[in-house]
């Protein structure tokens, strides 16, 4: 109870410091505010757990953790082995098998021990347990992006063994490279055992005998099938880019393995439809429409209801399955205000077995949702439970609720101290029903740790006759800020480069970037603001550009992180990534703001083989270098810059996207007025390095070159006439290629400004949506979505008191073309990690593994010294305090 009274405290004391118009970040409120926000070092120890957005995991029930503490782990759905004691776990390496009455992981069977299935990993939710022929069977879906491999695996499990007996694998159907099987329903049907396998690559239904791998038929769906659930002689299938487009006059995208629907507004996917199939004809019957990204689907125990959920629009949509019509749609967001903003990311369901209650696990809240289903024509939200992170697969029998937490409680597998982003453990909740019979209490926990209170102070009105300041106390009061330069980098953590200054909490033993490498940041630090307690929001950089300029995940990503079947999207090239909102960008250009975007959401094309040398050289010599900047978004398309080289490129150096930021911004300074863009977004990728490809210069070199570009870039604005009111925001995407002692997830951050020049470290808790919250409040827009609209925006990086000395980059000490050694010159580990750096795989930014990247990079600055490579947590299984 200690903890809650702590939060409410903060709560109160921060509204009546709001109310009275005072700055939250001064005073006696501060004391308290800040005591629950900024004490906290993203461990484990005590308490609820801080998210690095906005979230707290404080799970009632048990927490059961497993999996290979070297890898990232992820549960992703569960299924109750029926008349026994188990659970079976599907999860993203393998599947765990888990007793209910001891909650101990009795068993663990991982792709990687078995040569045959070495490369494969599970997709993305499934899993069945059937008994079939006295035996109990489990099936399940895996795929390699790498082989093109897809099979659906059917095991026995024996009490105390786990054996894989069969195997059903299924080619791809063009265009698809990826037959990519997903749900699946095992069915007794006269006489025979069948399997009914969606295909999410194929947009396909395949209907196959058990007994000897006959394909009955094979139906067509709509477009990425994910969930299936049978009632009666129905099938009922999702699909999760919605209808298959035939109507060439509406707006589609092209998302890997073809194209759908899109809105013009986000280039999101516009719609959800739900196929169904008449099993005993073999046919398809009309579509159902229904919301956007719907994913599971759970029939009632009556065969009566088929229940979808709609994870980019917050809803359930409820299926009579005797006119297949929609008849209910309901809410299942956390905040059921008409003004709640989208993001809670429902995304799996279960019925209680007597059919009375409806479990919806809502993503983004940490949380699953319970609907009253006692009254069949008017179901209602009772409450909700607090779970650990992005509750997915769910299980329910008449003494538990089974939750597959597939963010578990993030990456906090520590070794001796320190912390990687790919190191996390797969966890499953664990809830008696004994234990939610106060609903409403655990309802007010889910509510404290989503912050709800900043959710109502993001929507309080503007007060009129406002002094301007920096940033303003509410979203639409004026800021002596017009300007947003929104900076993006690649995958580095705050002790690899900042982890030398003392000013900050360091461990300069991890720090490989330190001072004679990024001077330009070392000075940015010491003169505006060392931000020692700022976090990446993600763990890799299909999830990092989300975070950076959405200020979320969506569900299709979250399901799709470690696995990739369908496409990597950190360079916003897939209509299904993204949320039902959008960008930073379209919330600008929505709200009349200019925006300019360089080398973000974009891919390059040009043509020759121009490697680093050959562009570099151009640039020594003034000759120019001829690109074009695609993109998949139409709304980027216009102001999107065609002289700055998009950010997906290593061959690149960071010195060209500087001079052309720079020749724009003198270009626009020569015109009388102002026309230079309220909101400018630029990817500077080179920090990410190539690691030690022999065709490219040494990390330090490439970190080098970004760390110079970023000067410039400071500098140039500084000495310019719009430096006065123009705030500069700069971060990472995601802190994946590294380590550090306090969080897997901090990372550098810089917020520059002439209202920002306070020479000294800042403590405060930020991350990522916390820099998009601020950028909004200072142009005046609205969160885009629930996260952001529980962002604190970053007061406490500036100061009222204005100070318009400019910058001065400093020269780098690297030299930029400072090459790495070819591999003749090479031997061992040197050549080892020199052959890995040249393969294709690295060719472009976020190419290859991380791991791999991870260690060349320390070997590179550290040679034999210990690598801090991940052990084991202190405890595998323990209780919660």
């Amino acid at each position: 109870m200690k903890k809650h009274a702590i939060l409410f405290l903060c709560v109160c004391t921060y509204m009546v410091t709001f109310a009275k118009g005072g700055r939250h970040h001064s005073g006696k409120a501060a004391a308290a505010y800040h005591h629950w926000y900024d004490d906290s070092t993203m461990l484990v120890h005590g308490g609820p757990m801080l998210l690095p957005y906005n979230r707290y995991i404080d799970p009632v029930g048990k927490m059961v953790r497993f999996g290979n503490p070297d890898k990232e782990n992820h549960a992703l759905d569960c299924a109750l082995i029926p008349d026994t004691k188990f659970l079976a776990v599907e999860e993203r390496y393998g599947v765990a098998i888990i007793n209910t009455i001891t909650g101990q992981v009795v068993r663990e069977w991982e792709y990687g021990a078995h040569k045959v299935f070495k490369e494969m990993r599970s997709t993305y939710s499934g899993i069945k347990a059937i008994k079939m022929n006295g035996e109990d069977h489990i099936f399940w879906s895996a795929a390699s992006a790498d082989t093109k491999r897809s099979l659906v695996l059917d095991a026995i499990w024996t009490g105390v063994g786990f054996d894989i007996v069969d195997t059903f694998a299924f080619e791809a159907f063009q265009p698809a490279p990826l037959a990519l099987p997903n749900e699946i329903v095992p069915h007794y049907e006269s006489g025979e055992y069948y399997l009914y396998v969606v295909l999410n690559g194929n947009n396909q239904l395949v209907k196959i005998r058990i007994s000897d791998k006959q394909i009955i038929w094979t139906m067509m769906l709509g477009k990425a099938p994910y969930g299936i659930a049978i009632a009666g002689n129905k099938a009922y299938i999702s699909n999760w880019a919605g209808p298959y487009p035939i109507d060439v006059n509406r707006e589609m995208a092209g998302i890997p393995y073809g194209k759908a629907y899109i809105d013009h507004r986000t280039g999101a996917v516009q719609m959800g439809t739900v196929s169904v199939v008449d099993l005993r004809e073999g046919r398809m019957l009309p579509d159902i429409a229904v919301g956007l990204h719907p994913s599971a689907v759970a029939v009632s125990p009556d065969a009566g209801l088929v229940c979808v959920v709609n994870g980019n629009s917050d809803y359930v949509s409820m299926i009579d399955t005797k006119t297949d019509r929609v008849v209910q749609t309901i809410s299942v967001k956390l905040n059921q205000s008409e003004n709640g903003y989208s993001g809670d990311e429902p995304n799996a369901l279960a019925f209680a077995p007597d059919g009375k209650t409806l479990y919806v696990s809502n993503g983004m809240d940490n949380a699953v949702a319970v609907i009253d289903m006692s009254y069949r024509d008017n179901p209602q939200i009772a409450g909700f439970l607090p779970t650990g992170a992005y509750p997915a697969g769910l299980a329910v029998d008449s003494s538990n609720i089974y939750v597959c937490n597939l963010e578990g409680e993030g990456a906090r597998v520590s070794n001796k101290g320190t912390y990687n982003s790919h190191r996390e453990l797969a966890t499953i909740s664990v809830i008696p029903l004994a234990e939610i019979r106060d609903l409403p209490a655990l309802t007010k926990r889910v509510e404290d740790a989503n912050l709800q209170f900043r959710v109502k102070l993001s929507q309080v009105l503007p007060r009129s006759n406002v002094k301007p300041q920096p940033v303003p106390d509410r979203i639409g009061e004026p800021s002596t800020i017009k300007h947003i330069i929104y900076i993006i980098k690649e995958n580095r953590t705050y002790d690899q480069v900042l982890g030398d200054m003392k000013e900050g909490d360091g461990m300069s033993s991890l720090c490989i970037f330190g001072d004679s490498v990024t001077v330009n940041e070392h000075k940015l630090a010491r003169e505006f603001g060392l931000l020692d307690n700022y976090y990446a929001s993600g763990k890799s950089s299909a999830e990092g550009h989300q975070w950076a300029d959405a200020g979320m995940v969506s569900d299709y990503v979250e399901k799709s992180v470690r696995a990739w079947f369908r496409s990597y999207p950190h360079v916003q090239n897939d209509a299904m990534v993204y949320n039902k909102e959008g960008f930073i960008w379209n919330n600008a250009l929505d709200h009349g703001k200019t925006v300019r975007i360089y080398g973000e959401a974009c891919e390059p094309q040009w043509e020759g083989g121009h490697n680093w040398k050959d562009v570099y050289k151009l640039y020594q010599n003034k000759k120019p270098f001829v690109f074009k900047n695609q993109t998949t978004l139409s709304r980027v398309e216009p102001i999107l810059s065609q002289e700055y080289p998009c950010g997906d490129v290593i061959e690149i150096p960071d010195q060209m996207r500087a001079d052309a930021f720079i020749k724009d911004l003198k270009q626009m300074e020569s015109v009388p007025g102002d026309i230079w863009p309220q909101l400018m977004v630029l990817a500077l990728p080179n920090d990410h390095t190539a690691g030690t490809s022999q065709s490219h210069p040494t990390p330090a070199a490439m970190v080098a070159d970004n760390d110079l570009a970023l000067g410039r870039i400071v500098d140039a604005v500084s000495h310019s006439r719009f430096w006065d009111s123009t705030a500069i925001f700069v971060t990472e995407d995601d802190s994946q290629d590294g380590w550090d002692h306090i969080s897997a997830y901090r990372t550098t951050g810089f917020v520059i400004s002439p209202y920002s020049r306070l020479a000294r470290t800042i403590h405060t808790d930020y991350n990522q949506t916390c820099m998009l919250r601020t950028i909004e409040q200072i142009l005046g827009l609205p969160p885009m979505n629930v996260i952001d609209a529980t962002a604190l925006p970053m007061f406490d990086c500036f100061s009222d008191v204005k100070d318009n000395t400019p910058y001065f980059f400093v020269t780098n000490k690297v030299p930029l073309d400072e090459m790495n050694k070819a591999e003749g010159y090479l031997h061992g580990e040197e050549l080892n990690y020199a052959r890995l750096s040249n393969s294709d795989v690295y060719a472009h930014i976020d190419g290859g593994d991380d791991d791999n990247m991870n260690k060349i990079l320390w070997h590179y600055a550290r040679g034999r010294k210990h690598y801090p490579r991940s052990m084991t947590l202190p405890q595998r299984q323990r209780d919660d305090d």
